[in-house]
C-alpha cells in the first residue's frame, strides 16, 4: 500500500523487483495475479499486518469478507464544508469521523462563517486547524474507515465554562453508514436518542453524494527496444515522435497515458481494453497489446519498414479478422 486518498487505498503491484528479482515462485504468483488483474479476474490478497481485499477491477473491493458498497464524500473537513449550511439552526454541534481528518462544526470555518457558537466540545488526536483533527483512533473498518465502533470514544470531557445540558450533538460518518444523536445531559455528558427527522434527511444526503465503491486496475508497462525495432530501423525515432505528438499510443484501442522521461512508458485502464488481451512469457513478465498511430507520410520519415506497409482496405476483407468486446467499463449498479 502506497498511499491513500479520502480512504482509496493505492496499491503497487508487480515489478521486476518481484518478477525476476525474487525466487522463481515469486515470480510466477506475481505474473499469475497482475495478468488475471489485467484481464479483468479477481484476485485475493492479504495485505502485511493488515487486510485480506480480493480486487476485480470495474467491481466494488471485499473487505475481510464484506462487500464495500461506497466511497467516502470526502475527509471529515470537507464534509462540514458541504453540509454546513444544511445543518444550521437543527444541532449545535457536529463531529465527522474520519481516520485521515476528522472534522468538528463549531470550530470549522465553515461553522464560524455560519455563526455557530463554541460548544466546549474537546476531540481526542492531533489538532490540525480549527475544525480538523488527525489520529484520533487507528484506522480500521469502523466509523468513517477508523477502528472505533463507539464514537464517543473520541471525545473528551466537554468544557463545563461552555458547554449546557441539553446541547444537541450529531456524529457522522463520511460515507453515512454510521450516525448517531446525542444530547448533553445535566452533567454534560452525551446521551444518544433517537435522531430528528430533518437530521436523518442530512445523512442520507451524504449517502447520496458518494459514489459506488470500484476497483480501479491500471496496467503499466513499457515498449522494449525488440518491439520498436519491429516499427523502425531506427527505434529512438519512434519515441521521438511519441513524444512529439506524431504519433499516437493506445493498448488493445484503449487510450492511454505516456509516461515523461525516457522510453515509451504507458498506463491504461484494463477495462477499456478488450477482454482478455493480456499474456505472459516464461521470462516470466506480462505482454500487452500496444499499437502506433502515425501519418503514412511521418512514419517513412522515421524509418519504418515501408515494404511491409498494407493498406486497411485489404485488412478489412481478412476473414480471420475479429471483433474483440471490451471488459467492464461500467461499475456494477447497486441494488
Amino acid at each position: 500500500v502506497t498511499t491513500g486518498e479520502y480512504g482509496s487505498q493505492m496499491l503497487s503491484l508487480g515489478g521486476v523487483h518481484h518478477l525476476t528479482g525474487g525466487s522463481k515462485k515469486e515470480g510466477r504468483v506475481t505474473c499469475d495475479a497482475l495478468m488475471d488483474l489485467s484481464n479483468g479476474k479477481p484476485v485475493e490478497m492479504t495485505v502485511d499486518g493488515g487486510v485480506t481485499v480480493v480486487v476485480q477491477a470495474g467491481h466494488p473491493p471485499i473487505v475481510n469478507g464484506v462487500l464495500e458498497e461506497r466511497m467516502r464524500v470526502g475527509c471529515g473537513s470537507a464534509t462540514i464544508g458541504m453540509f454546513a449550511k444544511q445543518w444550521h439552526g437543527k444541532i449545535d454541534e457536529v463531529v465527522v469521523v474520519d481516520d485521515h481528518i476528522t472534522g468538528v462544526l463549531s470550530e470549522h470555518q465553515a461553522g464560524k462563517l455560519l455563526d455557530i457558537p463554541d460548544t466546549g466540545i474537546k476531540l481526542k488526536g492531533r489538532r490540525s486547524t480549527p475544525g480538523r483533527y488527525f489520529q484520533v483512533a487507528e484506522p480500521g473498518i469502523g466509523w468513517g474507515g477508523t477502528n472505533i465502533s463507539d464514537p464517543l470514544s473520541v471525545l473528551g470531557p466537554f468544557d463545563p465554562k461552555t458547554a449546557r445540558p441539553g446541547l444537541r450533538m450529531m456524529m457522522v460518518s463520511t460515507t453515512g453508514e454510521h450516525a448517531a444523536y446525542f444530547e448533553l445531559d445535566e452533567t454534560l455528558k452525551p446521551v444518544e436518542k433517537e435522531m430528528p427527522a430533518d437530521l436523518k434527511k442530512s445523512v442520507e444526503r451524504i449517502q447520496e453524494n458518494c459514489e459506488p465503491a470500484l476497483c480501479t486496475v491500471l496496467f503499466m508497462g513499457g515498449a522494449g527496444g525488440s518491439l520498436r525495432a519491429g516499427v523502425t530501423d531506427n527505434p529512438v525515432r519512434l519515441t521521438r515522435s511519441v513524444k512529439d505528438a506524431l504519433t499516437s499510443v493506445t493498448c488493445g484501442g484503449a487510450p492511454v497515458y505516456v509516461w515523461p522521461g525516457g522510453g515509451i512508458t504507458f498506463m491504461v485502464d484494463v477495462t477499456q481494453v478488450p477482454e482478455g488481451a493480456f499474456g505472459y512469457v516464461p521470462t516470466p513478465a506480462l505482454v500487452a497489446p500496444i499499437e502506433f498511430t502515425l501519418r503514412l507520410s511521418d512514419y517513412a520519415a522515421l524509418g519504418g519498414h515501408m515494404d511491409h506497409v498494407r493498406p486497411l482496405a485489404s485488412l478489412k476483407s481478412n476473414t480471420e479478422i475479429r471483433q474483440l468486446p471490451k471488459q467492464l467499463s461500467e461499475p456494477r449498479s447497486r441494488k
